[in-house]
């Protein structure tokens, strides 16, 4: 494991562990953040933790031709109880994001400077969401880094069954027609998996991002 200095620069990642490990420490500046995810790091730590550095191999990503929509996500679509938007409420739905409890996890791993840093990159232009309302109210949605052919997901929240499913389904075919390559959901997760979603090497998924 690396420990990274004030330089914004990264080790290569095939030195990372087994477990995707990388590197320790630095920051979470624009600049910084934005090198991370194009050379295929992310970070991912706990409240009060330093900020640690992951390139896992392999890598879960979504095809946007493979996407799976279900017989019953067909029936929540077709209901049209629910209005899809993008990029109009970053902070809200990070907000959410943060702060939804989800079963099986005693906290949240989005810090409160992960927080702000992913409010500066979406002021940037390079983190972007998804939101899903229900009589004007945010029900559901995602957000992620945009790199103009890859998509990195990064968090989803649902306060109505199925929503943040149907932000991934309406996101997933927006990214379809402007060719987007893929979209990187970094690690192995049944929820995705069900919508299409598989592995590929660390090594193919970096290629995407050339």
């Amino acid at each position: 494991m690396f420990l990274l200095s004030k330089e914004i620069v990264f080790p290569p990642v095939h030195l990372a562990n087994k477990d995707g490990l990388l590197a320790v420490g630095g920051d979470l500046s624009v600049e910084r953040l934005f090198l991370a995810y194009k050379s295929g790091i992310f970070p991912w730590y706990n409240q009060g933790e330093p900020i640690i550095w992951y390139s896992p191999d392999p890598r879960m990503v979504l095809f946007p031709e493979d996407l799976k929509i279900s017989k019953s996500m067909k029936q929540v679509i077709r209901k049209n109880e629910f209005n899809v938007t993008f990029n109009q409420n970053f902070e809200e739905v990070i907000s959410n994001c943060k702060t939804i409890e989800r079963e099986g996890q005693g906290g949240t791993w989005i810090t409160n400077e992960m927080q702000q840093a992913y409010i500066k990159l979406h002021k940037a232009g390079i983190a972007k969401s998804v939101e899903v309302w229900k009589n004007n109210k945010l029900v559901g949605g995602l957000y992620g880094i945009d790199l103009g052919t890859v998509f990195c997901g990064e968090s989803m929240f649902s306060k109505v069954s199925n929503t943040s499913k149907l932000a991934f389904i309406y996101l997933v075919q927006k990214l379809e027609k402007e060719n987007y390559k893929l979209i990187d959901c970094q690690v192995y997760n049944e929820h995705l998996a069900s919508l299409g979603a598989d592995e590929i090497s660390r090594e193919e998924f970096l290629g995407f991002l050339k």
